[in-house]
């Protein structure tokens, strides 16, 4: 080893060691449904998630918005100006997750990121350390969660070789741990209003309604599930159990270097090039503008979502063209979708939707 390469290694092994590390063992097609557990859980205050290609990124965003975590993508089909507003909203801390593929981030530099997640995981060990070094910066503490699938357990092992640091393997939340999390949060956010005493107003309507015979704890019952309405927003994926055998080398290296075929029942990915939804009960429109009009996952969704009077998290994928967005909507929603067409605004700008 030469000493440009050892002081490189040095280097890694220092920036990792400041970071806490954990990885969790899941099977590729969970990967979405345990990111938002760990978003349930985890004390984000901003994040940045690494996905593969430029694809991956604007749809793991668009799913995280349509489940209640707001996020964008940052990735190569942005301009330079988009690139920019985008780096912005986030340091400014108008959006808080960012969604970015490894080019993209090349040159950020944000030092309050209080975790990063690698949604896929790296090639290379070095890529590893690069994307875990964008948080604990500045003397502050930073978390670096990352997915496993059984198959890449050995490229696990060989990021731990490379920065002489243990990656903890560590046990997703369960349906119960986020439940119990999500009603400690409301008893908290309870407590506050509580010793604030700043309620007269909405004291007044609880008189009215205890003076109609309603009961006191039946009308603060109602009160608390009129408040929790959002998590019906949020619903927790279930997840399929995970084989801990890892797959056998051989199998691995002819599919990992490209040298074996692909199986054949393997259904080809949907690119967002197709006029026609690969996902059951869905239909695809296509909506009047695209990347030229600085159309955004969230201007698609919450314009949707609002004029058609449908929940957000029932929209599908999203793909963003030049000049116009293909959109999944389940198929009871879709006519309620196209009655609305020139009521969808972006910026003041009017779009049409029709059949794609």
């Amino acid at each position: 080893m030469n000493q440009p390469e050892a002081i490189s290694i040095e280097r890694s092994q220092r920036t990792v060691a400041a970071i806490e590390q954990r990885a969790y063992l899941v099977n590729e097609q969970d990967k979405l449904a345990a990111l938002t557990r760990l978003f349930e859980v985890e004390p984000i205050t901003s994040a940045l998630i690494f996905a593969k290609t430029r694809l991956g990124t604007a749809e793991l965003a668009n799913e995280l918005t349509v489940r209640g975590f707001p996020a964008e993508a940052l990735n190569g089909d942005l301009s330079q100006q988009a690139r920019e507003q985008v780096l912005n909203r986030f340091r400014n801390s108008q959006i808080k997750v960012l969604v970015a593929t490894d080019v993209a981030a090349r040159g950020l530099d944000i030092d309050d990121i209080s975790h990063v997640f690698n949604f896929d995981l790296p090639q290379d060990s070095e890529i590893y350390v690069h994307r875990v070094g964008r948080t604990g910066r500045a003397g502050r503490t930073g978390i670096a969660l990352t997915l496993v699938t059984p198959k890449e357990q050995w490229r696990l092992r060989k990021i731990e070789q490379y920065t002489k640091q243990k990656v903890t393997l560590a046990e997703l939340p369960t349906v119960e741990d986020i439940q119990n999390r999500r009603e400690s949060e409301l008893m908290e956010k309870m407590a506050v209003w509580l010793n604030r005493g700043r309620c007269a107003r909405e004291r007044e309507l609880v008189t009215e309604l205890a003076e109609a015979g309603h009961d006191p704890i039946e009308i603060a019952a109602v009160a608390l599930k009129l408040a929790r309405a959002e998590e019906k927003q949020r619903p927790i994926a279930r997840m399929s159990e995970v084989s801990t055998e890892p797959m056998r080398r051989g199998k691995r290296d002819r599919f990992e270097n490209g040298n074996g075929r692909s199986p054949k029942n393997k259904r080809r990915p949907d690119n967002g090039q197709n006029d026609r939804s690969h996902e059951r009960g869905m239909v695809r429109l296509a909506l009047s503008a695209g990347k030229m009009d600085g159309l955004r996952v969230n201007d698609v969704v919450g314009t949707i979502a609002f004029h058609a009077d449908i929940p957000g998290s029932t929209i599908g994928a999203i793909h963003i063209q030049d000049d116009r967005t293909l959109v999944d909507v389940p198929q009871q929603f879709a006519d309620q979708v196209l009655a609305k067409t020139g009521n969808y605004r972006v910026r003041k700008k009017k779009l049409s939707i029709e059949r794609a």
